[in-house]
């Protein structure tokens, strides 16, 4: 038996013993939060939107290797109160990400933990298929599934990811994420993250980038902190970015009967263009869509972006 702890806001599912209503910030309206164990007794979170809706096929949402589920609150939003039809849409933290507890052992942040953790997840919500929204380590964790459990898939989203992961991309992610301090307020933070991903991003405003920080960062009493733990970025230390990293084409290639559609920032330092036309020579099913003026990765905040990704869960499942 798990135990709930009601609050005005929201419902917390299982929570840890240490876990209180005024610990957990509250869930948007509409939505959810459910608190599990991992098999090795690691707290995991996601946030579930739309539950109610049971007739179309839930979306379940992984962000990328420092980000959590706040990243999917607009498409959320939107796939389960505003689409036709609306749907379920689950909203995951890995471990050491967001409102999900941290690994006493930096090692067991990899990609087959974090799929395995999202298993366990999908379990305890009974979701035994469903369309994924996988943005950058959430495509790699995709591309696991393939051999894991590739009939849970849908259909597929690789927002600004592919077989090939560009490593000077990667270098300019762990160089900001080494250096994403804390600091005194959201707002500073948001000054920081403007100074960082403006070439990303240029058409940000004011409102974006502190829309932006607040994803990225969570409050604290004193200061506004990472929203991750910093233990996780250990394993760039084992990697050479100075030489091409290691291809997954044939964990792509597996995807070749999934419905998949691709998002590219045009600005992506992650995703080269000439990736996406391999990728479509590999699965010429592929739907593949640029994001004019954003980098790596796409926000999913445009509505237009949005109708797109609607559109392809509404063609796999032969709605519309």
């Amino acid at each position: 038996m798990t135990d709930e702890v009601e609050s005005p806001t929201n419902t917390v599912d299982g929570a840890d013993e240490a876990a209180t209503p005024a610990d957990v910030p509250a869930a948007p309206p509409g939505a959810r939060d459910v608190f599990l164990h991992a098999q090795d007794g690691v707290k995991l979170h996601a946030r579930v939107y739309g539950e109610e809706h049971h007739h179309a096929i839930p979306v379940v949402c992984l962000p990328g290797l420092t980000r959590n589920g706040k990243d999917f609150h607009d498409i959320a939003a939107y796939l389960s109160q505003e689409a036709n039809p609306a749907r379920k849409v689950v909203c995951v933290d890995y471990r050491g990400r967001g409102l999900s507890g941290a690994d006493s052992d930096w090692k067991n942040y990899t990609i087959l933990q974090e799929a395995n953790d999202l298993l366990t997840t999908l379990a305890r919500l009974n979701i035994e298929h469903a369309h994924f929204i996988g943005t950058s380590r959430g495509g790699l964790i995709l591309f696991a599934l393939t051999a894991i459990r590739p009939g849970i898939m849908k259909s597929v989203v690789l927002n600004d990811i592919g077989p090939v992961v560009e490593a000077g991309g990667l270098a300019r992610i762990k160089s900001y994420s080494d250096n994403m301090l804390p600091q005194n307020t959201i707002e500073d933070a948001a000054a920081y993250m403007q100074t960082v991903h403006n070439q990303q991003f240029p058409r940000l405003d004011s409102d974006g980038w502190l829309k932006l920080a607040r994803q990225l960062y969570v409050q604290g009493k004193k200061r506004a902190e990472p929203d991750y733990d910093k233990k996780l970025l250990k394993s760039f230390d084992y990697l050479d970015l100075s030489q091409p990293l290691p291809t997954v084409w044939p964990q792509f290639a597996a995807l070749k009967q999934v419905p998949t559609l691709v998002l590219r920032g045009e600005r992506s330092d992650i995703l080269a263009k000439s990736t996406v036309e391999q990728m479509k020579e590999v699965h010429p099913d592929m739907v593949a869509k640029t994001i004019k003026d954003e980098g790596h990765a796409p926000l999913l905040w445009d509505r237009s972006t949005q109708d797109v990704i609607l559109e392809h869960c509404n063609k796999a499942e032969g709605i519309g």
